[in-house]
C-alpha cells in the first residue's frame, strides 16, 4: 500500500509517542538505579555501580528472587499440565456446553486479582484448614497462568488439521505414538511459548501473591515492602531493573517463537504454473 510522505511522518510519530508512553517510566527507574544518592532527585546529581553490587548481597532479595523462581516453575508445570488438557477437550471434541467451558477456563485471567486473591485466602485458610505457603502461591498463580497456556494451545489445534491424527491411526498408530510423532510436534512451539509466558505472569504478580503467600515473600512483594523506607530506595530501584530484564526476555523469546514468518517479497503470490 502507498502512502504519503505526511503519512509517514505521521506513523512514525504516532509510533514514538506510543514507546515513549509505555517505557518513559521504566527508564527513569534504570536511570535512579545508578543514583549516587540515596533520595531521588531529577536529574540524578551523580552515577555509581555500588547499588548493583549492595542488591546482589542483599540476602533478602536473593531469598526473594530463588521464591519467586520456584513459584514460576511450579505455576508453569501445572498450567502446561491442565492448560493442554483443556485445550485438547474443546480443539478437539465436541459436547454440550463446550463454549462455555472456553470460557470459564480464559475468565480468571479477566477477573480483579484481589477477588481471587480474597478466594484463594478463604479456600486454603477457612475451608481447606492449610498453612498458607510456597504451595499455595504456586496452585494461586496456576489459576491464571492455565489461561495462556491454554489459550496458545487452543489457537495452535484450531489451525492444526484433525485429518494428520486420523491418518496416523489408519496408518496403525495407537494413540501415544501419534501424540508423540503427529500432534506433539506441532504442538512444540505454542507450548514452549505459552510456558514462557506463564513464567513471565507468575514471577510479576503481586495481588494474587499477596493473600496466598503467608511469611513467604517473592520478589515483587520484597519490592512493595521496602518502596516505602528510604534507606533501600536505591537498592529497590536496582531491584526494578532486574525484575524488567527478567521479565524481557521469556516474553520475547514467546513473541519470537509465536510470530508468524514474514513473507518474502519474491515470494509468488499465486498457484504455480
Amino acid at each position: 500500500m502507498h502512502l504519503s510522505r505526511g503519512t509517514r511522518w505521521a506513523l512514525k510519530a504516532g509510533t514514538g509517542l506510543t514507546l515513549a508512553f509505555l517505557y518513559a517510566p521504566l527508564i527513569v527507574i534504570a536511570i535512579y538505579a545508578f543514583n549516587d544518592r540515596r533520595t531521588a532527585t531529577w536529574p540524578p546529581p551523580g552515577l555509581t555501580l555500588s547499588w548493583f553490587d549492595k542488591a546482589f548481597h542483599n540476602q533478602g532479595v536473593r531469598d526473594a528472587l530463588w521464591t519467586s523462581v520456584q513459584a514460576g516453575i511450579g505455576a508453569t508445570l501445572i498450567a502446561l499440565a491442565l492448560g493442554t488438557l483443556a485445550a485438547f477437550a474443546v480443539a478437539r471434541y465436541r459436547f454440550f456446553g463446550r463454549e462455555a467451558v472456553s470460557f470459564l477456563v480464559v475468565l480468571p485471567i479477566a477477573l480483579p486479582g484481589i477477588v481471587t486473591g480474597m478466594a484463594l485466602n478463604s479456600t486454603f485458610t477457612q475451608v481447606l484448614g492449610v498453612d498458607l505457603t510456597l504451595f499455595t502461591i504456586i496452585v494461586g498463580h496456576a489459576t491464571f497462568c492455565i489461561v495462556v497456556v491454554y489459550n496458545n494451545v487452543v489457537a495452535r489445534l484450531r489451525r492444526t488439521s484433525a485429518s494428520f491424527e486420523e491418518a496416523s491411526a489408519d496408518l496403525g498408530a495407537h494413540t501415544w505414538q501419534t501424540f508423540w510423532f503427529v500432534t506433539f510436534p506441532q504442538l512444540r512451539s505454542a507450548l514452549v511459548a505459552g510456558a514462557l509466558l506463564a513464567f513471565a505472569l507468575s514471577f510479576d504478580e503481586v495481588i494474587v501473591t499477596t493473600f496466598t503467600a503467608g511469611d513467604r515473600e517473592t520478589l515483587p512483594i520484597w519490592i512493595l515492602t521496602n518502596l516505602s523506607r528510604p534507606n533501600q530506595l536505591p537498592v529497590v530501584n536496582v531491584v526494578g531493573v532486574v525484575v524488567i530484564l527478567l521479565s524481557i526476555i521469556p516474553v520475547y523469546v514467546a513473541q519470537r517463537i509465536t510470530s508468524d514468518p514474514v513473507t518474502s517479497p519474491g515470494a509468488a503470490a499465486g498457484p504455480t504454473p
